[in-house]
């Protein structure tokens, strides 16, 4: 019985071992089939193609400038004198002519009062000098006077004369002040922050030979001035474009201020220095641009864009489908085999939301115009056909 049950225990070990070994041998055959069998090719990338959309341009050039003011004062006073008024608000828009300041004018007006007695006294001496000149003259005539009388008479009556003048010439300059202690608009502007308030002592100077006291500042709003700076290769086009340019369009300029998408202001380009500026390679340019609703302001940036050439057909490709390439640019095609073709081009700016192309493709030419990052030059791809379209919305940008 012992040695039949020791048996039975063999057998089954032996058997175990057997479906063990079996079922090893079956997980190797089939992770050596799989290990033997090629993975599937990767599908080969859809991409979105287009021909250049072709349409007639203006050759064009892009800057930032800065509005300044064409006129620009700092309001001082040419008499001293106490602070009695301030007639205006800040930053209010003042005409020409407006009352702004007011100084005390008693002194002066003591002055002018002054001056008038003065020319009282000196008209009443000239008429006495003349009378007394006249009958000295007469009885030298008559051999009663001698010429030394009518020398000296004469002389009292020049002294006299000289004595009137001199009082006119004191009443100018007290009106000169006197009328000096209102301080008005020399233009039509926007006038800052007042400095100086009421009841202040300031001083001021005719010729500004001693420090007078600042009351404010004023700038012109209407025409104003608009500044940038040309590259010297920007500025290079420009001279030759201005040279051909019959019709004055070199010298027209379009506006878009800094939340505005299409350029709808206008200017007029007319400065342009005479010497490019050594350390910067640039050369300043200033254009006059109407603002008759006083929204254009001092300091504020804008976008230009200067006109420098006739309509010519040009190449259009949406901006996404040009690639920098370190100085360069790089537009993705493909060709006949359907194989991707890198082409290098050169770039102008952007109208109506695409890139104009000045050079580098042909009308011909297949764009890729979607799927860019799935296309590798000389890959294969499966091209479909797609369209570009030009946004009339962004046409004037």
């Amino acid at each position: 019985m012992m040695m039949r049950r020791h048996a039975n225990k063999r057998s089954l070990f032996a058997g175990t071992i057997a479906t063990l070994t079996v079922a090893a041998f079956g997980i190797w055959f089939v992770y050596s089939s799989d290990a033997a069998t090629p993975p599937p090719a990767p599908p080969v990338p859809q991409v979105v193609v287009s021909t250049p959309l072709q349409r007639q341009v203006d050759s064009r050039l892009g800057f930032l400038g800065q509005f300044s003011a064409i006129e620009q004062v700092e309001l001082r006073a040419q008499v001293g004198g106490t602070l009695t008024g301030v007639y205006f608000r800040d930053g209010d828009i003042v005409h020409k002519g407006d009352l702004l300041f007011t100084i005390d004018a008693r002194p002066y007006e003591i002055r002018l009062a002054q001056g008038k007695a003065q020319l009282e006294t000196a008209n009443a001496r000239l008429a006495l000098a003349e009378r007394e000149l006249t009958r000295a003259q007469v009885l030298a005539t008559k051999q009663f006077g001698t010429e030394q009388t009518v020398d000296r008479r004469t002389a009292d009556q020049r002294s006299a004369q000289a004595a009137v003048d001199d009082a006119k010439a004191q009443i100018r300059d007290a009106e000169f002040d006197l009328e000096h202690c209102r301080i008005t608009a020399p233009f039509t502007g926007r006038i800052g922050t007042h400095l100086v308030s009421v009841g202040n002592l300031i001083a001021g100077s005719r010729a500004a030979t001693t420090p007078t006291t600042l009351l404010a500042t004023m700038v012109s709003l209407d025409p104003i001035w608009l500044d940038f700076d040309m590259s010297e290769s920007d500025f290079l086009q420009y001279s030759r474009d201005r040279v051909r340019a019959k019709d004055g369009a070199a010298d027209k300029i379009e506006i878009a201020l800094s939340d505005e998408t299409r350029f709808a202001r206008q200017g007029t380009l007319d400065f342009v220095d005479n010497a490019l500026n050594r350390s910067s390679g640039t050369i300043h340019a200033r254009a006059t641009v109407a603002n008759p609703d006083h929204l254009l302001t001092p300091g504020e940036f804008a976008r230009v864009r200067l006109i420098v050439g006739a309509p010519m057909q040009a190449l259009l490709v949406p901006d996404a489908a040009v690639l920098p390439d370190q100085a360069q640019h790089i537009v993705m095609t493909v060709g006949p085999d359907s194989t991707v073709v890198p082409k290098q081009v050169e770039v102008g700016d952007v109208r109506g939301g695409l890139r104009v192309i000045r050079a580098g493709l042909s009308p011909n030419d297949r764009v890729i115009i979607d799927g860019i990052p799935h296309a590798t030059p000389g890959a294969k791809v499966v091209p479909q056909n797609g369209t570009i379209r030009y946004a009339a919305a962004a046409g004037a940008g």
